[in-house]
């Protein structure tokens, strides 16, 4: 199930659609216009005076009417900013929806540290030596609880969250904010120092009940244009295999492997009926834990960076090296692993190979344990269509492809292996989703 081909580059989104996507959330909520006139933060409250509202003219019935309206819209949607957290083992994911359509009345309102922390999240790509904002992943032009805006994407090590929390802290966040929405274990592993360092309150949420509401509202809004989901064409020849786009419009049965630190197998059958099949402890942590203890590498990136550059059949053991071909009998190939790292038994072989052919094997036989498994939970549930997410697939072209093709031989074209462009962020998302529901925050 190895191929030689390098790991890829992501294709970054088309340009954003000119018209405002909806995500059906402003049903059931008092949206207001789209130009934003209801207002997005419990600090730009309309001041009045005795002639009434400031900023507007006309009769008093007409202030009043747009009195009652504006706040009405309040009430029904939380005040800015909103954020959705998903703290991982490994990593932090942030999603931060950040308004287009404020008015030069809200603006005129906004207290500063509102307009700080936005402009630290929109005009920054990076936030000190480990925060990133994933740009290519940006949605554009949404259409959120009445307001139109983009949706930011950003990730950090789960080790820098004190740093968060600090800059939450010095950024006076909780004035703002007395509940910020939060799913993964992190958010009960961190609740306390939320609220000692930075008297913030956490909303903990459900982890697989936030993974699939993000998952299922990012496909629903599509890419910028583009199609989320996508799958290998000819997956079976590693070397010409080609992305291509799947609609994933009606998902049910669907198998859903969430490959975090570790691993996770759900089988959904409709949007609120799925459970989970079973997991691994064998995830994208272990591929980096190994990986820092056989390479001396520091991060994901300079792990996937070396593995690429190697060779795994320098390490592992194949079919053909006990055979001597294919075990024709049970349709197993020569150039399928027999023994992951069996060949670092000889001493011969552990001094001939890099710290690249390492890399590369590790991920191999992460991955490979990784599509075993998944293939044998779609077998038991009778379910052929199989989506991989999470954090470990990010620039990790080596495993999508592999999985990819694990999935199509093994089942003899039955299975088909699917993946979605916001890989890690669909907790986040689901965290965000629970955030707009609420009302009455304060």
């Amino acid at each position: 199930m190895e191929g030689k081909a390098p790991a890829q580059p992501r294709t970054d989104a088309a340009a954003a659609a000119a018209q405002p996507r909806s995500n059906g959330l402003q049903n059931g909520f008092h949206s207001g216009s789209s130009g934003g006139s209801g207002g997005g933060s419990s600090s730009s409250s309309l001041h009045t005076s005795s002639g009434g509202l400031q900023h507007e003219h006309g009769s008093p019935a007409k202030k009043c009417r747009i009195r009652r309206r504006l706040d009405s819209g309040k009430k029904n949607r939380p005040p800015f900013p909103w954020f959705g957290m998903d703290i991982g083992g490994t990593l932090v994911k942030l999603v931060y929806f950040e308004p287009k359509d404020i008015t030069t009345e809200e603006e005129q309102e906004e207290v500063e540290n509102l307009k700080s922390i936005r402009k630290y999240l929109t005009s920054n790509v990076a936030y000190g030596n480990t925060g990133i904002r994933d740009v290519h992943l940006e949605l554009t032009n949404l259409l959120m609880c009445g307001r139109k805006g983009n949706l930011h994407f950003i990730r950090f090590p789960t080790h820098s969250m004190p740093k968060f929390i600090q800059m939450g802290r010095d950024k006076n966040f909780s004035s703002l904010h007395t509940t910020m929405c939060a799913t993964g274990g992190g958010a009960y592993k961190f609740e306390d120092d939320f609220r000692k360092m930075a008297d913030l309150q956490l909303l903990k949420l459900d982890e697989l009940d936030c993974l699939i509401q993000g998952l299922l509202y990012i496909d629903s809004v599509g890419y910028n244009g583009l199609s989320e989901c996508y799958y290998f064409e000819k997956s079976t020849d590693f070397e010409q295999c080609q992305k291509k786009p799947y609609c994933l419009d009606n998902p049910y049965p669907m198998l859903l492997v969430n490959i975090g630190s570790g691993v996770s197998v759900l089988a959904l059958y409709s949007k609120d009926n799925y459970k989970r099949v079973t997991g691994t402890s064998l995830g994208g942590g272990t591929f980096l834990g190994l990986c820092c203890l056989l390479t001396g590498c520091e991060t994901f990136e300079e792990a996937l960076e070396m593995a690429a550059k190697g060779d795994s059949t320098n390490v592992d053991k194949l079919v053909k090296d006990i055979y001597g071909g294919d075990y024709e009998r049970f349709g197993l190939l020569g150039c399928a692993v027999a023994s992951s790292f069996g060949h670092m038994m000889s001493k011969e072989k552990r001094d001939s190979i890099s710290k690249e052919d390492l890399a590369r094997a590790t991920l191999v036989t992460i991955t490979n344990n990784i599509g075993s498994i998944a293939r044998m939970c779609a077998l038991n549930e009778n379910i052929n269509r199989v989506v991989f997410v999470g954090n470990f697939l990010r620039v990790n072209m080596v495993s999508m492809k592999l999985l990819a093709y694990a999935m199509d031989y093994w089942s003899n074209g039955q299975l088909k292996a699917l993946f979605l462009e916001h890989e890690g962020y669909f907790g986040a998302v689901g965290a965000l989703l629970e955030l707009l529901k609420m009302t009455d925050v304060h």
